[in-house]
């Protein structure tokens, strides 16, 4: 199982709209996928149909377990989706208080690790979604995973976020002992604005980045597919996100990106 983590250290740059497209594009071809949602704000299990505050179980009782040194088999918490291929380990908005509680305990960097470790056959891919704040969870989710996706607003503020995004990185390899592949993924990109094609034009400047030499445009296709609970990537594989997405899924795999024509 490929364990991908989508984070960012800003709220509100595409990290649930990337992980929900790239679930879609994956189980269009046929993968078995299965979500983690690790954002106490719980975007990612209320886009797949189930409520965080009051979903049970869930991804909470992953660190409970670790905190009383045992290790949670991950089915016991994933719930089926609407599409068959496709699984999440919700949120829960008790997540938020997980730094208060548990965070000083030994082990728990490695809680969702080992946890995975458990249902490692059952599923093709992981895909993790994590919260904008530096912690236990995104610390958990970065330990785990063998890719970084770190979505990257095409805004002003965007300068700001790549920043800390390196100082992560560092402090992240020095806890793997090893590099962590990561790849900056310029989102919500509209040509029609002066501030959309100028941080561009900055993000691709920067030479201390791993990015994509691709963006995923602006498209109002995203937030009607997201009202119907589906990925855009199932819903109309043809829309510009949706090509977009398909598109970075060949980037991240190493393969030639598909030959689709957008639409829309």
């Amino acid at each position: 199982m490929k364990i991908w983590t989508i984070a960012a250290q800003k709220g509100g740059v595409g990290k649930t709209t990337t992980t929900i497209n790239l679930a879609g594009a994956l189980v269009r071809e046929g993968a078995r996928v299965l979500l983690v949602d690790l954002d106490p704000h719980g975007s990612l299990t209320s886009y797949c149909g189930l409520d965080p505050d009051t979903v049970e179980p869930n991804v909470y009782e992953v660190f409970a377990a670790a905190a009383r040194d045992e290790t949670l088999n991950l089915a016991d918490v994933v719930h089926r989706t609407r599409l068959e291929d496709l699984s999440i380990a919700p949120a829960s908005g008790a997540l938020v208080t997980l730094e208060r509680r548990f965070g000083m305990r030994s082990g728990m960097g490695l809680a969702l690790s080992r946890s995975l470790h458990t249902v490692a056959g059952r599923y093709d891919y992981c895909l993790v979604d994590c919260p904008p704040t530096l912690g236990v969870l995104v610390l958990n989710a970065l330990v785990c995973c063998e890719q970084l996706i770190a979505p990257v607003q095409t805004e002003f503020l965007a300068e700001q976020s790549l920043d800390r995004l390196l100082h992560t990185l560092q402090m992240i390899e020095r806890s793997r002992g090893a590099p962590l592949p990561y790849l900056v993924v310029p989102t919500m990109y509209d040509r029609r604005t002066r501030a959309g094609t100028d941080t561009l034009a900055a993000i691709r400047a920067r030479r201390d980045l791993v990015q994509w030499d691709e963006f995923i445009p602006v498209d109002t296709q995203f937030r009607e597919a997201s009202r119907l609970g589906e990925p855009l990537t199932l819903r109309q594989p043809y829309a510009r996100g949706s090509v977009a997405y398909q598109h970075l899924l060949a980037a991240l795999r190493g393969d030639h990106p598909p030959e689709l024509r957008a639409v829309g």
